[in-house]
């Protein structure tokens, strides 16, 4: 029996490579003999650098550069086992775990530093790129990023404009022919599942800054911002951002890297999946399990679960979901073939606790996943009789 174990993480406990090692042991301890095959997934965000690297033999890469609000933090950019394509996090140049709760201020944070680790990267010969844009600390419409690669920004006294979205109500001018020549040979697949517009009540400002430290003033002076900023950009380039999906993932760099880099904006889960090739390593597979720290009805929405779950039912295989916790409308997922959804808590502890035990809890889970449908497929064969 071949057992596909494709998890993500579960944040605050394990990473995605950790829960399917927990995974693992538990279907061994209720199956010895059972084939197993760990594929550690991610849906863009943060993490799925570390899983694409594992999952293709890669090697990471790791360099100073410019954090969210100035000061220097240490990056990592992955090199997948193609040896040609190269995986960007903006999460670990630009992350909002990056900044304090005290020190928060999405006003001046920066995209510099993920405009860093790709030129490095640029530098080093590559030109195809995975980016994944998830977590981020910033608000400022991408253009730290673009100042990294040279673009200049002018206010209307023709002096360039400093870093973050406190700055965007500045621009007046912006000049596309001083960004970095080399963008135009380059791929960028960006891995996102944000489809919310640049400006307006479902844009980059108001939906994601409150997480971000955002103010209710702080909100409305960075959408008014924003919208300058897409105007001059619609000025110069012809690229309309404003209402542009995904125009306002990761604080609008979305709408950045639509604007001025040859981009592909695509589900974050497909493009890790499609990666790892997890449709070729299901063939033959008599069970998937999948999983993530919550499970509910925001997981159809290009989380890994899901994701999962759609391509083993293609494949018509079954698949069963391990979550730290089931909220109200995961039943939905039924209907992409998943035959279980199970929380790992099955006794009274505190969240700490919890997340103290998670390897455990995934473990004894896991065991009681695999004996039960292993068992009610010996039965249904006729090989036990009961």
């Amino acid at each position: 029996m071949k057992v596909v174990i494709a998890p993500d993480s579960f944040k605050g406990s394990l990473n995605a490579i950790e829960v399917a090692e927990s995974i693992e042991r538990g279907v061994r301890r209720a199956y010895p003999e059972a084939d197993t095959l760990k594929l550690p997934v991610g849906d863009g965000g943060e993490g799925t650098m570390d899983v694409l690297v594992a999952a293709t033999g890669g090697e990471i890469r790791t360099l100073e550069v410019t954090g969210p609000l100035g000061n220097s933090v240490e990056a990592s950019y992955g090199i997948m086992g193609d040896r040609e394509t190269c995986v960007i996090e903006m999460a670990s140049a630009s992350g909002l775990h990056l900044v304090s709760p005290d020190n928060m201020d999405v006003l001046k944070a920066t995209s510099y530093g993920t405009g860093e680790l790709i030129r490095h990267a640029l530098d080093e010969g590559f030109s195809c790129f995975v980016i994944c844009i998830g977590g981020s600390a910033t608000n400022d419409g991408g253009v730290g990023m673009l100042q990294a690669f040279g673009m200049k920004i002018y206010d209307e006294q023709n002096s360039e404009i400093g870093f973050g979205g406190g700055e965007l109500h500045r621009v007046k001018t912006l000049d596309p022919s001083t960004l970095d020549h080399r963008i135009s040979g380059c791929s960028f697949i960006i891995a996102s599942d944000v489809q919310n517009p640049l400006i307006g009540p479902e844009g980059a400002s108001h939906i994601f800054g409150p997480q971000k430290g955002a103010t209710e003033a702080d909100v409305a002076a960075l959408d008014k911002g924003m919208s300058n900023w897409a105007d001059c950009v619609l000025k110069t380039t012809g690229v309309k951002l404003h209402d542009r999906r995904g125009a306002g993932a990761a604080g609008g760099i979305g709408g950045a890297f639509q604007a001025f880099f040859p981009s592909d904006l695509q589900s974050g889960i497909d493009v890790v999946l499609d990666q790892i090739k997890l449709d070729a390593q299901l063939e033959s597979a008599d069970l998937v399990i999948t999983g993530e720290g919550r499970v509910d009805h925001q997981t159809i929405f290009g989380k890994t679960p899901m994701g999962v779950a759609q391509r083993a039912q293609r494949l018509d295989i079954p698949t069963v979901i391990v979550a730290g916790s089931v909220g109200e409308g995961a039943d939905i997922l039924h209907d992409l073939g998943v035959i279980g959804i199970h929380s790992i808590i099955n006794e009274p502890m505190t969240l700490e606790q919890a997340m103290e035990n998670t390897s455990r809890l995934l473990e004894n889970t896991a065991f009681q996943v695999t004996r039960s449908h292993f068992y009610k497929e010996t039965v249904e064969k006729g090989g036990l009789h009961v």
